[in-house]
């Protein structure tokens, strides 16, 4: 009897009723369909319980034990599913395959009260209906080990952001926060800045020359580029060498031919999908991670979350067979690939599709371009390798001791590249090489034209949300299920900002030898343009500074890493999370109490110079709502208050001149009436805006506050009204300032600059005044506070308390 038969004997042979629970909807609908009418599968919409919200959440004195509660949207679904268990015979819980799924588990045990002889586990990296059989008939129990490696990493988490985030406010700027991973990866992003800012362009003159064989027309077809290796330095020794070439011969000096052969990468893991989706389909890191979840729910592709490079059997068989089938034996060849990363996790596969003969799937536009990337990389990652002949031409200048090098590659097979090609980034890009004609040793050359052009060195790229997730998996820090919210969390904290920069005109030399004479033209060229980069923010340089200096050990690249090496280890068994805990949370505490103490607040503060008509200092530095310019200092003696102006996004405290400052200073500025009341523009926390009747109106990104007009101004105005007509739903009589609107994600409540959700049950229709104040006030309600916890025990007593306690309950 065949695998697929006896798992379905063995399901006709179950009897009663059971439950199965998945973390999401589109899991248990796809799931469904596999399973019999004896089956009935619910969604615990992802998380039910984490750490309270009102407090720190542990209870350090008792060896860091945590106090869980069910999240307040979470309650019904919990009596739901309550209800659904007692009435079952057998709970199955199917969350995600790895740590984070294994707690949700036990946090679904413990929350539901399951009977441990009634309950089972059940795991699979794919949701296919094999998969999901052979789950069924090989349960087996929570894997404690697993569970306690993510309860060390929340609570260890909660204790780094619950202490160092108070120090913040005190010493450096209200309503920060601060976290072990996050602020770790703003460090490396504000580091490249520094380098970036004191990076000095040298500039050199590369030369390159169009030969062709002498006795022949040149043509596109016996046309090569060849280059000289070496760059001259100054623009003297550039002339001097055109001036040679323009009296030399040229001739082929040495001509070599190598085969080779280029390989294919291994199929994705998190961080090469998160990587590549960035360079070929232009997603951001979420993106990704959402996409790919969508496909792995609807049983598309294998579990998203890995770092695993594996294929199972079964897959490279079918790969095999589809390669075969579609180009041919010769283009076949098995491969496993070993897992390289550091602290790898979890025996799961590779990313891959469930279905290698399905060559595309997905419901919409984005899932079928991010299945066929994935489709690609696994099919190609099977497939031969793809050969090639390197020819290399050294070329001689009778009159210089110079050689130019022209180099040409052909492809004699293609093998992988049938399929696929892997992109590069910035750092990684590679020497770009054409095709050679067919030359011999001796044989003399013309040229068209050599120039010497001027070419400046690069400063280190900034990070693209795809080479950070690059570089902190190089490091060792953060594992396949957190770079996506480490990256997500940096910016919505506005300590890093993701965006496009235009570039700057630059000017440069080129020296041209042709027709027997050496000429010189002055150029400009654009440079510097920056497409989806992380830009350290002037409070995220603020924030980095102070962590670095006051807390070195947390902010430390491998420390971080060793923090998650003994996540690693407990995870596998090797050691008890609480005493973990213990050894880091006493040295770390006596840091943040001997902070609290001894440093001084940073006011990220710099004086520009004085403003020629007041005489007044100039200040740039970080205010309420971040970086602004200060004219004036406060004066208890004096009236007179100083005067503010926020920073364009653009503009930078360490950066920002004196002239720049002043210009900000004439805002606001009137630009006309409208409607008998005047418009101002200024700028503002969120950007620079027009202000009209006490409201607010964006400018474009196209829009030069400097220099907008009031007719541009009344356009900006009447373009926001209609959008706004165009989304209102409801206003009401009592208070003009709360509206129901219909927006980009669906109907919610606004009140002045703060939106509320408004539950699915409800019409936003039939929504009455009282309705809404009702709906902001339990928003609102759900906003709390973070508070420093109160100090009850010494350092001391509370790592010897905490190292008593060393068992978690099973």
């Amino acid at each position: 009897m065949s695998p697929f038969l006896k798992a379905k004997q063995y399901f006709s042979d179950l009897m009663g009723k059971n439950l199965v629970i998945v973390e999401s909807p589109a899991k248990a609908k796809t799931i469904e369909g596999f399973l019999g009418k004896e089956f009935l599968v619910k969604s615990s919409f992802g998380h039910i319980r984490d750490l309270s919200k009102k407090k720190l959440g542990v209870d350090i004195e008792s060896g860091f034990v945590p106090d869980y509660e069910i999240s307040a949207d979470k309650t019904k679904i919990i009596r739901e599913l309550k209800k659904l268990a007692k009435e079952a015979e057998t709970v199955w819980l199917a969350s995600d395959e790895d740590r984070e799924g294994e707690a949700i588990a036990w946090h679904l045990q413990e929350a539901l009260n399951l009977n441990q002889d009634s309950t089972k586990r059940i795991v699979f990296h794919e949701i296919t209906k094999n998969a999901i059989l052979e789950a069924v008939k090989s349960p087996r129990s929570i894997d404690y080990n697993l569970v306690n490696a993510q309860q060390a990493r929340r609570v260890l988490d909660r204790l780094v952001g619950f202490e160092l985030s108070p120090v913040l406010w005190k010493k450096v700027k209200p309503s920060l926060s601060a976290g072990r991973v996050q602020s770790v990866a703003v460090r490396l992003i504000v580091e490249r800045e520094s380098e970036i800012t004191s990076f000095k362009s040298i500039s050199s003159f590369k030369v390159s020359g169009v030969f062709f064989p002498l006795g022949e027309t040149a043509n596109a077809r016996n046309s090569f580029i060849a280059e000289l290796p070496q760059r001259f330095a100054k623009k003297e020794e550039a002339e001097k060498f055109l001036q040679q070439c323009l009296e030399s011969e040229f001739n082929i000096n040495d001509i070599e031919k190598k085969p080779g052969k280029k390989s294919p990468a291994p199929p994705f893991t998190t961080s090469t999908l998160q990587q590549e989706a960035s360079r070929k389909l232009g997603f951001s890191v979420s993106k990704t991670m959402m996409v790919a979840q969508q496909l792995y729910e609807s049983g598309k592709i294998t579990y998203m979350r890995t770092d695993s490079v594996n294929l199972s059997s079964l897959a490279m068989n079918t790969a095999k067979q589809e390669i075969t089938d579609s180009y041919g034996a010769r283009y076949s060849k098995p491969r496993r690939y070993a897992t390289k990363s550091k602290g790898a996790q979890e025996a799961h596969e590779a990313i891959r599709p469930t279905y290698i003969s399905n060559h595309t799937a997905g419901d919409t536009k984005d899932q079928q371009r991010l299945y066929e990337l994935i489709w690609k990389r696994t099919i190609a990652s099977q497939m031969s390798d793809a050969e090639l002949e390197r020819t290399t031409f050294t070329i001689d200048v009778s009159k210089a001791k110079e050689n130019f090098v022209a180099k040409g590659e052909v492809i004699t097979f293609d093998g992988f590249l049938k399929v696929y090609l892997e992109s590069r980034d910035e750092e990684d890009s590679e020497e770009q090489k054409g095709v050679l004609p067919p030359l011999k040793t001796g044989q003399q050359l013309g040229n068209n034209e050599i120039t010497a052009q001027q070419r400046f060195s690069q400063h280190p790229p900034r990070y693209t949300e795809a080479s950070l997730v690059r570089k902190l998996e190089e490091l060792g820090i953060g594992r396949p299920s957190t770079y996506a919210p480490i990256i997500s969390t940096i910016q919505k904290r506005e300590y890093v900002v993701k965006e496009d920069r235009d570039g700057t005109e630059r000017q440069y030399v080129m020296l041209r030898a042709k027709g027997g004479k050496l000429t010189e033209e002055n150029k400009t060229e654009k440079t510097g343009y920056e497409k989806a980069k992380l830009f350290p923010t002037d409070i995220g340089k603020l924030v980095n500074e102070f962590l670095v200096r006051y807390f070195d050990k947390i902010m430390d690249y491998n420390f971080t890493a060793s923090v998650e090496e003994q996540f690693d280890k407990i995870a596998e068994g090797k050691m008890v999370w609480q005493d973990m805990l213990t050894d880091f949370y006493g040295p770390f505490h006596e840091n943040v109490e001997e902070t609290l103490e001894k440093s001084e607040k940073v006011k990220g503060e710099r004086i520009l110079g004085t403003d020629p008509a007041t005489g007044k200092n100039v200040i740039a530095r970080i205010g309420r709502f971040g970086a602004m310019i200060q004219l004036g200092e406060a004066d208890p003696e004096s009236d007179e208050k100083p005067r503010f102006a926020g920073l364009k996004k653009t503009q930078s405290i360490e950066t920002i001149t004196l002239e720049e400052a002043l210009e900000l200073l004439k805002f606001p500025r009137i630009v006309g009436q409208f409607e008998d009341a005047d418009m101002s523009v200024a700028i503002g926390r969120f950007g620079p805006y027009v202000r009209h009747k006490s409201a607010f109106y964006s400018l474009a990104k196209t829009d030069d506050p400097a220099t907008i007009d009031g007719e541009r101004a009344i356009v900006i105005i009447q373009e926001k009204r209609e959008k706004d007509a165009k989304s209102l739903i409801k206003e009401f009589e009592e208070d003009k300032e709360i509206k129901v609107k219909v927006g980009r994600y669906g109907p919610y409540v606004a009140k002045g600059r703060k939106n509320y959700r408004i539950p699915k049950t409800i019409e936003p229709e039939k929504l009455t005044y009282e309705d809404c104040l009702k709906l902001i006030e339990d928003g609102d309600k759900g906003k709390t506070t973070k508070k420093a916890p109160a100090k009850k025990k010494t350092t001391t007593s509370r790592k010897k308390t905490a190292a008593k306690k060393t068992t978690t309950k099973k």
